[in-house]
């Protein structure tokens, strides 16, 4: 993000790895190689339905119009979990995680695998990743954000929930404004709008988390 503009590609041979530093397991902050949202003045408007998309309280507990829907989950849930065992090897660890990554991606609007591509390239799976510039957490967030749509409790941010939350309605908030145009929109997520490295490491991580959702047998 930033000046860092970071070769992202050679982020991406160190992301690459499932070899993670042992103090990201302790809980310890850990130095992550992420850029930055840019603070950009935001309209009225859009400040309250920001403020009001993270402050919904609403738990991450899916929701299934039906059985089947409900059995897609679960193998979608099992599939990845089995991809994510080498980061996070505790089955809860693991079950809390991605039902809160798939519950505030659906709640946003956004693929869920996108959004574990994006994890994946912003903290390596690093709950208390930190970056040069200050980003946090999962989705590398900007302390800003909590002043400008929360409640200035930058702290929040390493927990899981809120991090994910702010990450995902932000995420929605610059694919609005990009009119859905990925590209631009994960350019401008990282603060590097319009240069490639950083959206093509997301779309590449993004192709370790796709799903077939059809049902089988």
């Amino acid at each position: 993000m930033s000046a860092a503009g970071l070769s992202r590609r050679s982020c991406l041979v160190s992301l690459g790895s499932f070899s993670v530093a042992p103090a990201a397991w302790l809980g310890m902050p850990t130095q992550a190689h992420a850029g930055s949202q840019l603070e950009e003045p935001l309209m009225d408007s859009v400040r309250t339905a920001l403020n009001s998309a993270v402050s919904n309280a609403a738990p991450p507990e899916p929701d299934f119009p039906n059985t089947e829907t409900r059995l897609v989950y679960l193998r979608w849930l099992g599939t990845m979990s089995d991809r994510l065992r080498k980061r996070k090897p505790e089955w809860e660890v693991r079950r809390d995680f991605l039902q809160t990554v798939w519950y505030e991606s659906r709640r946003a609007g956004l693929d869920v695998s996108l959004v574990l591509g994006l994890i994946q390239v912003e903290s390596a799976f690093r709950k208390f990743a930190v970056s040069s510039v200050g980003a946090r957490g999962y989705m590398q967030v900007m302390p800003f954000w909590t002043r400008v749509i929360g409640d200035g409790d930058a702290g929040k941010l390493f927990h899981m929930q809120t991090n994910l939350r702010f990450g995902c309605v932000i995420l929605r908030h610059y694919l609005d404004r990009e009119r859905g145009d990925l590209f631009l929109t994960l350019g401008r997520y990282n603060g590097s709008r319009g240069r490639d490295p950083y959206p093509n490491a997301v779309f590449a991580a993004q192709r370790n988390w796709l799903f077939d959702g059809r049902m089988t047998g």
